[in-house]
């Protein structure tokens, strides 16, 4: 059975202002899930918004188990008071799966 291909997690909210207080909470945070899942995440900020911070963290093997551990985390670390409606969103993405085979492609010339 082949292995399953590594996930990339993205976390993005907006918060209320980019103080030391936040910086400090989120660097805080992405230091324990490192430390507790071995994944080193980065922050970023949004180009156009810089208000709007994503963390990203790649590759994840095991994406469920990262999620939980993630999730146990926020609220140790309360990281979603930095958000301005203690929003935080996540989401998943992994490769695409092989063409079927004799699946043309398509898409805009």
């Amino acid at each position: 059975m082949p292995a399953r291909a590594p996930a990339h997690i993205y976390v993005y909210y907006r918060v209320a202002a980019d103080t030391a207080a936040a910086r400090a909470t989120v660097d805080a945070f992405l230091a324990a899930v490192a430390a507790a899942t071995g994944v080193a995440g980065r922050l970023l900020a949004r180009c156009d918004d810089a208000a709007t911070w994503m963390e990203v963290y790649e590759p994840v093997d095991d994406a469920l188990a990262f999620q939980r551990c993630l999730e146990a985390l926020e609220r140790a670390h309360a990281v979603a008071g930095v958000a301005v409606d203690g929003a935080r969103h996540a989401e998943c993405f992994g490769p695409l799966r092989e063409r079927p085979a004799g699946a043309r492609a398509t898409g805009a010339h």
